[in-house]
């Protein structure tokens, strides 16, 4: 049974309500990042690991994160201080040598365009029609992200050591990218994925693939989220396990029972996740 240490000590923890600035090592800033594709800007935060070496021989693997507000910075998060600690998590998980070291990306979303550049099919959410944008931040994200990092930081370039990681809706755009780009993303997290979005359209998908994408994925859920949340879950993993995906192998599911939607959550279970999809590049 996977249990995370991680979620203990997050959850005994008080949060205090005053903002507090929380990264830890190296993480550099790219504000202001021009899209063309989406036409909108965003920051664009970069951690590297102790001992970057820009000139070593082998490249390093490279995750990216959606929602990077809330990956390494309580002072930037959506709710104050409540953040995945991407950070500290990776930096503990690569001194105990559990992980090699790795460069993480965190993409800040679009803010009020979150949804829409989330979600692959527009449909009616609380009266509202939202999504669709998804190829879109696809695009964005391979034809813009990916070469600037690539221009500025030295990471690899195959898809087997290049992981995209989200939740809740970021779980949806993870997992939609990265089965509908395997050649680009092949490491993928998909935390509290809401597949309960247009009547599980991509679970329906699953068995009209013409070919089981070559990727990796971790994914979890809280049994606290709900049956709304959790049914949908067990249904995409019957549908990966049916298409030929292996649990322990290319898939891991993970049930968390005393755990919600939210960032202390996920920040609890990021340590599992990022052991599964890197722990063979060590």
């Amino acid at each position: 049974m996977l249990v995370s240490l991680a979620t203990l000590v997050l959850n005994s923890a008080n949060i205090p309500q005053e903002r507090v600035k929380s990264v830890t090592g190296d993480v550099r800033r790219h504000e202001d990042f021009e899209s063309k594709i989406l036409g909108n800007k965003r920051t664009v935060q970069v951690f590297l690991p102790e001992g970057y070496d820009a000139k070593r021989e082998k490249p390093y693997p490279v995750i990216y994160f959606c929602d990077g507000q809330n990956v390494f910075d309580g002072a930037t998060s959506f709710i104050p201080n409540q953040e995945w600690r991407a950070d500290e998590t990776a930096t503990a998980l690569i001194k105990g040598k559990m992980i090699p070291p790795v460069i993480l990306v965190a993409v800040d979303n679009g803010g009020m365009k979150r949804s829409d550049e989330y979600l692959p099919t527009k449909a009616k959410f609380q009266g509202t029609e939202i999504g669709g944008d998804a190829d879109k931040f696809g695009d964005f994200l391979v034809k813009e992200v990916k070469p600037f990092i690539a221009g500025k930081y030295h990471v690899s370039a195959k898809a087997s050591e290049t992981g995209l990681i989200g939740s809740s809706f970021g779980g949806i755009i993870s997992f939609y990218l990265g089965t509908t780009r395997p050649e680009e993303f092949g490491l993928l997290g998909v935390m509290s994925p809401s597949f309960w979005w247009d009547g599980e359209t991509l679970t329906k998908q699953i068995p009209k693939w013409v070919k089981k994408p070559d990727v990796k994925i971790w994914m979890d859920m809280g049994l606290e989220e709900g049956p709304s949340m959790v049914g949908p879950g067990r249904a995409m993993e019957t549908a990966l396990l049916k298409r030929g995906f292996t649990a322990g192998k290319d898939f891991q599911f993970y049930e968390e029972a005393k755990a919600g939607h939210n960032e202390q959550a996920w920040a609890g279970r990021l340590d599992l996740c990022l052991v599964f999809l890197l722990k063979d590049l060590r």
